[in-house]
């Protein structure tokens, strides 16, 4: 039934009686859950606090067997639960902190099909204002300081995780092992290559062979990385110089992308395209891997191979730029 077009209002909506909480009447009930909260936020902030002490003082080579999931990395798996930690108990205190203490007083809000009047407006913001503040974080000095706590130990963490980015590489890029008549071997195994092991259309990665006394270490393998490619010699597209760093069809170009520094490790054998699983950046084998799709900014490095007096592959120099992602301090041209 309507009057004066309005619609007439449901005398009995069917929700069911509202029970008040027993904290909104017993302040030792109150004070009880408000001592919940402050645990578990700071049982959050000790995961953080775990998640950064494995992180900065966890030895990275430390291994532990724990059952079902077996050997596992100490300083990974704790990093982990931390992080983990501080999450779920940050949320949990949120949540009981909403179940238990803040307002619980049910309220009907009328639709409005139009802007609402001003008057209603500026009451809305004062009843924001108001429950804002029976929500007790004034009042309610412990939630409010293990709160403070569990949330500035966890913006701390991806502070320090920034560590991982830096420093600079600046002129580091430009140093590999890479040297005159330094031997190209497989990888892995360490084998020396001539070009009678590669077929028209294959693909190997290597690696500079080691000079006496020398091992390998994971920084090394980062840069000096490459991948040779066979092609029929009269389907590259290459100046003078660029063609004389080939050898019999062979053409070498360093595996880590100029984007970001993934490892490029697809290769088309119809399109004669390197591609970068990363982020999709295409490289033309038969134009010195010049990029035609993606986003990276530069060729992937080529290196300049020919063979040595018993016919294996050689470096003939080292590479002629930095190998690796481009980045701000670094002139690409």
């Amino acid at each position: 039934m309507t009057h004066n077009n309005e619609i007439e209002k449901f005398t009995d909506p069917g929700l069911p009686e509202h029970i008040h909480r027993k904290a909104d009447s017993d302040e030792r009930a109150a004070k009880k859950a408000e001592r919940q909260v402050a645990i578990l936020f700071l049982l959050s902030a000790v995961g953080t606090v775990l998640a950064i002490g494995s992180y900065i003082f966890m030895p990275q080579d430390i291994v532990i067997f724990i059952p079902i999931m077996g050997d596992q990395n100490a300083a990974q798996l704790f990093l982990g639960l931390g992080i983990a930690m501080a999450t779920f108990f940050l949320g949990m205190g949120a949540v009981h902190w909403a179940k238990t203490l803040m307002p619980d007083t049910e309220v009907t809000a009328e639709r409005h099909e139009f802007r609402s009047p001003d008057e209603d407006r500026e009451a809305f913001v004062a009843t924001v204002k108001e429950q804002g503040g029976a929500a007790g974080l004034g009042r309610r000095t412990l939630i409010k300081r293990s709160l403070g706590l569990a949330g500035g130990l966890a913006a701390l963490t991806p502070l320090v995780m920034l560590r991982d980015l830096g420093p600079q590489p600046k002129k580091e890029l430009e140093k590999t092992s890479w040297e005159t008549g330094t031997r190209l071997v497989t990888d892995p195994g360490d084998r020396p290559i001539k070009p009678s092991d590669l077929e028209i259309g294959a693909v190997a990665q290597v690696l500079p062979a080691l000079k006496s006394g020398e091992e390998r270490t994971l920084e090394n393998i980062g840069k000096d990385a490459v991948l040779l490619i066979r092609l029929n010699p009269n389907e590259f597209n290459l100046d003078s110089e660029r063609l004389s760093w080939t050898h019999d069809g062979i053409i070498a170009f360093s595996k880590i992308c100029s984007h970001m520094g993934c490892a490029v490790a697809l290769y088309e054998q119809q399109t004669k395209h390197l591609l970068c699983p990363c982020h999709q950046s295409t490289f033309d084998v038969t134009r010195a891997a010049k990029v035609i799709f993606g986003p990276a900014a530069r060729p992937l490095p080529q290196l300049a191979i020919t063979v040595d007096s018993e016919g294996y592959l050689v470096a003939k120099q080292p590479f002629t730029e930095a190998v690796g992602p481009s980045y701000w301090e670094r002139n690409t041209k």
